[in-house]
């Protein structure tokens, strides 16, 4: 590895081919048009997240044109888009651009080195071939971006559950559906109560006996149209991108209204949802008991149901909702505490997701362990401490690529700087006005399962400005692009320069 000839060198190096990704690639194209990008993906396609998940009625829980790209418009009648449409939204952007001949498939991060003394990474790689061997490569870069979400894609979070091994039926967690499963004619159980098991719920009744979303505590649910009327009415008389950027303004408006709406004034906001609700599945449904959760709107994520989808599986009697907590499993099926017992032929567990920090890379800087819970979130991309490297992390109440795209146009503006200084090196650094501010964790007011598992290994914000990590697209889109970055927070530096000068 001493041997420099054996790492193949760029300038930036995006980890990770999906949504994202692609997106960043583009941008740093567009913005940043000399800099050489290599992006490595451990997957041997394109697409991440929408091409993992093939679980039946995969779709995004957020509408496509504020899921989409800002410079891709999404032209389809059905704003709620199937993950298929998402995938090939995804593919036909990376053709469209280019982006595919610079992709390295299969190649997985396992760590990552920097040192100041040439102000790069050094990154450590598994590259897989077609017989499942793996060996070890080499790469380097000026800059990292990581564009490889927040979940672990080798498996969801999984419960144990007691007696789970006398359980006769078929066990499957949405994130390794098979696709040969045939669940016609079968009783589903779906343990969750997350946008998976709601979106299950619907596409399975379709042909299942029974489906049963079996549910410790409830969610809130919204139902809204798939398709956008404005939207369609715009592409009619007006230029595709017109029409997207006006309902991409709308959309975002009302995302962040619903938002601040349910933190001024929660109990308005649940008594909104809940009357929907009562509305939609009649006097006799308890509501009370299945969709009335102990939580306010918006402390975790609104669980989106297009079309009243999931409605409709009620209201017809191919499903149902079953609130309780689990004994055990039995050989047909789960015992409750309550001492039902639901009969299963198959059980899918749609417990949630596994996150991991910073797509479960090993980070050192010069030669020192990065733990990134002890580092401080500069604007939510960059780190206290950590050269050269930006993550990618989206909204909790918007849609993640609004975030994404903001992100990476702020690491073409932060590129393009160092260039005009001469610097190779930027750092993220603590003020002496900023050592005394209070430690926050990585998103407020979010109790989320997947985040509280692992706040304790996310990095910090503080309580002022750029050590916050702001969930408000619409303030971030004023800021980002003018964000200072002369204000002592960012240090500059060329320190191959100032090495030859003190040789000197």
């Amino acid at each position: 590895m001493s041997d420099a000839e054996n790492v193949r060198h760029t300038d930036v190096i995006i980890v990770g081919a999906g949504l994202s990704g692609i997106g960043a690639a583009v941008h740093l194209q567009t913005l940043c048009p000399g800099k050489r990008v290599t992006l490595l993906e451990s997957r041997p396609r394109i697409g991440g997240t929408w091409d993992l998940f093939r679980y039946p009625g995969i779709r995004s829980d957020s509408d496509m044109h504020t899921l989409g790209y800002d410079f891709k418009p999404w032209i389809h009648e059905r704003a709620i888009a199937d993950g298929a449409s998402i995938l090939e939204y995804i593919n036909s952007t990376a053709d469209e651009y280019s982006v595919r001949e610079r992709i390295h498939f299969q190649h997985k991060v396992l760590r990552a080195r920097f040192s100041s003394e040439t102000a790069r990474w050094t990154l450590d790689v598994a590259v897989a071939d077609e017989h499942g061997e793996t060996r070890e490569e080499h790469f380097s870069c000026q800059f990292l971006l990581l564009c490889s979400g927040y979940f672990n894609y080798a498996q969801g979070h999984a419960p144990e559950v007691p007696g789970q091994t006398h359980y006769q039926g078929t066990v499957v967690h949405p994130q390794h559906w098979p696709q040969d499963l045939d669940y016609r004619d079968k009783r589903v159980v779906i343990i969750g109560s997350g946008a998976t098991a709601m979106t299950l719920v619907p596409a399975l009744a379709k042909d299942a006996a029974h489906v049963t979303m079996l549910q410790r505590s409830p969610t809130y649910v919204v139902s809204r149209p798939n398709r956008d009327w404005l939207a369609n009415l715009l592409r009619r008389c007006l230029p595709d991108r017109w029409a997207y950027a006006i309902t991409r303004w709308k959309n975002t408006k009302l995302q962040q209204w619903v938002y601040n709406k349910s933190r001024s004034q929660p109990e308005q906001v649940k008594a909104h949802l809940l009357g929907m609700l009562r509305k939609a599945l009649g006097p006799d449904f308890d509501i009370e008991k299945h969709f009335t959760p102990a939580y306010n709107p918006w402390d975790q994520r609104l669980c989106l149901v297009p079309d009243g989808d999931l409605y409709t599986a009620l209201r017809g009697g191919r499903a149902d909702v079953v609130t309780d907590h689990i004994d055990s499993f039995t050989a047909t099926g789960i015992r409750l505490q309550s001492g039902e017992e639901l009969q299963a032929d198959i059980i899918v567990t749609a417990t949630g997701l596994q996150l991991v920090v910073m797509g479960g890379i090993e980070f050192e800087v010069d030669g020192e362990a990065v733990d990134f819970g002890a580092t401080w979130s500069w604007r939510g991309m960059l780190f206290s401490g950590v050269p050269n490297m930006a993550n990618t992390f989206g909204y909790i109440n918007a849609s993640w690529t609004l975030r994404a795209d903001l992100t990476a146009r702020f690491v073409c503006r932060l590129l393009n700087d160092m260039a005009r200084r001469g610097a190779s090196q930027v750092t993220p650094t603590l003020r002496a006005s900023d050592r005394g501010m209070a430690a926050r964790p990585w998103v407020d007011d979010f109790n989320a399962g997947y985040i509280e598992r692992v706040v304790d290994l996310l990095p910090k914000q503080g309580d002022h400005d750029p050590w916050q990590n702001s969930q408000d697209y619409h303030r971030d889109r004023k800021t980002l692009p003018v964000a200072p970055l002369d204000d002592g927070s960012l240090v500059f530096s060329n320190p191959r320069n100032e090495a030859l000068r003190r040789a000197s």
